[in-house]
Order: C-alpha cells, then structure tokens, then sequence
C-alpha cells in the first residue's frame, strides 16, 4: 500500500515499477513436500496480476518472477541439503539456477526495456514449471 501511494502518479508520485518474487511451485503444486508453500506463492501470482491492473493507470508497472529450483542455502536450511544435487538432473537444462539469474530478470523487469510489460509473471526454472 505505501510502495503504491509514494510511486503513483495520482498522488505526485514518478510511477515506477514493483516486482512480486514467486515460485514455480505455484504451477506444480509440489505434492508430498511443499503443498502449503506452494499455496503462499500462488498468492503472490494472484495478487501480482490484480495489483498490476489496479496501478497500471498510475504509472506504475506490476510483474512477478518465479524461481524454480535455485542453487541456495535454502534447500539447506528446509533440511534438505542435497536437494538441488538430486533434483538437477531431472530438470530440461539439467541444473539449478543461480541467484544471478533471478536477480538478472529481476532487474530486466524493472528497466526501461520492460517499459510496456506489467500484469507479467517470468518463470526463471529452467522449464521445469512448463505445463505438459
């Protein structure tokens, strides 16, 4: 609510652009292991898209990136350290991404080369949240 209030043009603001970090478990659902995580993050899509049409009006660009299976300490801390080892092989590209990588579309999303691009939601997995 305060990102918007500062950065929209109705209210004196310069517009400007917000980017909503989701996960590819919103698309797959991630049975068996991460079902409510998976749920929070489907949230996040949802209100990407929502808050993106609401704003777009006042100058200000709403977009989403989704990670899928991402080389950090996360996998680690969730107690599953050897997850993106085990999981990299049955990914298309057969690895885990980078936190560069996000951080790269992240970026993209808020540069003036994404200056018609709002309501989006990027997937940086790999192919692995590629519906069949």
């Amino acid at each position: 609510r305060e990102a918007v209030r500062r950065m929209s043009t109705r209210h004196g603001g310069k517009g400007g652009g917000i980017v909503n970090l989701g996960s590819a478990a919103s698309k797959l659902g991630s049975p068996g292991q991460y079902v409510d995580y998976a749920a929070a993050k489907g949230a996040i899509d949802t209100m990407t898209v929502g808050l993106a049409k609401e704003v777009a009006d006042e100058g200000i660009r709403v977009n989403g990136v989704r990670p899928g299976i991402i080389d950090t300490e996360i996998h680690a801390s969730g107690g599953l350290p050897e997850r993106v080892g085990d999981l990299a092989p049955t990914l298309p590209m057969k690895r885990a991404g980078t936190a560069d990588e996000v951080a790269n579309a992240i970026i993209w999303l808020l540069s003036e080369d994404a200056s018609y691009t709002t309501g989006a939601i990027l997937d940086v997995s790999g192919g692995r949240a590629i519906l069949p």
